[in-house]
């Protein structure tokens, strides 16, 4: 980090080519997270995901307990599998469906790093509305 601020400085971009490796990775990580939250956004998929993270499953097993047809599930499922939260094989005519675990871990990474983040900033605010002595309220009750 302070490499990448030193280089700023001097007025290399992210863009030079040293920096292009690390852009890249940064770019991708972003798009998987980005496809893994798009997939989350529907209460069908999240209910697909919470499904599977009991045990795999087959499509039509997942399918019976939803009021939609088949062909909407897999659309569904053909969602998740883009966003890599889901891994389907399929094995004769029966096509299973299990979460991958890897993927989960990394959505809840970002949500733990953000969550850490707003952690640290409410102690620090905390403390400093502790720090300052009691003023009497502006509003008579």
């Amino acid at each position: 980090m302070a490499a990448a601020l030193a280089s700023r400085e001097s007025g290399a971009r992210l863009t030079d080519r040293k920096f292009l490796p690390i852009l890249k990775h940064m770019l991708n990580q972003s798009d998987a997270l980005d496809k893994a939250f798009q997939a989350l956004a529907d209460p069908t998929r999240r209910h697909l995901v919470e499904r599977l993270c009991r045990a795999p499953a087959s499509v039509s097993e997942l399918a019976q307990p939803l009021e939609m047809s088949l062909p909407a599930v897999v659309q569904h499922l053909q969602v998740l599998e883009s966003s890599g939260l889901v891994k389907t094989e399929k094995v004769g005519r029966v096509r299973t469906c299990r979460v991958d675990p890897a993927a989960m871990r990394r959505v809840e990474q970002w949500i733990f790093q953000r969550r850490a983040l707003w952690e640290r900033r409410l102690d620090r605010l905390g403390a400093y509305l502790a720090s300052q002595p009691d003023t009497p309220s502006r509003h008579k009750e």
